[in-house]
């Protein structure tokens, strides 16, 4: 016996009505990102409007605008979307109350996944980026977050102390200024008040150089709040020669994957013009062009 034969078959039909002067209202509205309801003879207010209340009473006509929010009353998850769905990912059809009425339009939810999904959930409208006066001018709602932003603002007026005026003060002019322990002989670069290994004073202030050597570095590539650069770059740590523990800066003028430990590297300043008491008077550091330094020379650094 053969196989039996199937074929494809789509049974449509095809009908142009008439949305009334109530309905007509609220598509029409929803193309200029407005949300209507109208009101009952009892007082209610309905979203979507209706020609009629649910006694088969005519409604006054006379409509309400509303906030574009509302609460799921109900839902249904939809795990694998079919061809005329608003989404081809998973999504719930929900009926939302919004706020200010008295009953429930059904639409999409876009959750991303079940569990984000809850009875009771509030939720807001987002409207699609092209509107044509129809119910799909609404593209979904989606969860409202359940808390709101709290910034938190000091303010605060730092005085940075002696040695590190003195640094400041350095690079406002273009200089590396660092504090030298006359017993050790080590130059700590911000200077600071004593050594931390010896605890001598380090008020004897050294300049040293604007080139040096990259011990270690790292390359950020993932964003994330507060971020000012934009991924990737290179941050790393480098010993300015003549001093002996390192700053760290920024890394560039070079292909990431050429950047090394021990490579030889300058500081690329603004224009003196832009210069300022801030660290922030060095763009970034680059290389020399010298050969690498040898890891003997800056191991303890690590």
């Amino acid at each position: 016996m053969t196989d039996l034969l199937s074929a494809p078959y789509v049974l449509e039909y095809t009908y142009t009505r008439s949305t009334g002067p109530v309905v007509g209202r609220f598509l029409e509205s929803l193309r200029y990102e407005v949300l209507e309801g109208v009101t009952t003879a009892d007082g209610r207010v309905l979203c979507p409007p209706l020609e009629y209340d649910e006694t088969g009473e005519p409604t006054t006509g006379e409509f309400v605008q509303l906030r574009p929010s509302g609460t799921v009353k109900s839902w249904s998850w939809v795990e694998q979307p079919r061809k005329a769905h608003p989404f081809d990912r998973p999504f719930a059809w929900a009926l939302i109350q919004i706020d200010g009425t008295d009953n429930a339009m059904l639409h999409a939810v876009d959750a991303g996944n079940a569990k984000r999904m809850n009875t009771g959930m509030r939720v807001r409208l987002r409207w699609a980026d092209e509107k044509n006066g129809s119910i799909r001018d609404i593209e979904c709602f989606e969860p409202m977050l359940p808390y709101l932003p709290g910034p938190v603002r000091l303010e605060y007026e730092v005085r940075p102390g002696e040695h590190y005026t003195a640094y400041l003060r350095g690079l406002e002019q273009g200089k590396f200024i660092g504090g030298r322990d006359p017993a050790s002989g080590k130059v700590y670069v911000p200077p600071r008040a004593a050594d931390p290994v010896t605890g001598n004073p380090t008020g004897e202030y050294v300049e040293v150089a604007d080139v040096g050597v990259l011990t270690t570095f790292t390359i950020i590539r993932i964003p994330f709040e507060g971020q000012i650069l934009k991924p990737p770059y290179c941050f790393g740590a480098i010993v300015l020669d003549g001093a002996d523990m390192p700053i760290y800066h920024l890394i560039s003028g070079v292909p990431y994957d050429e950047i090394r430990m021990g490579m030889r590297v300058r500081a690329k300043w603004k224009p003196k013009e832009e210069w300022e008491t801030s660290l922030e008077n060095i763009l970034y550091f680059e290389p020399t062009g010298e050969p690498d330094a040898a890891f003997e020379s800056y191991k303890e650094h690590l």
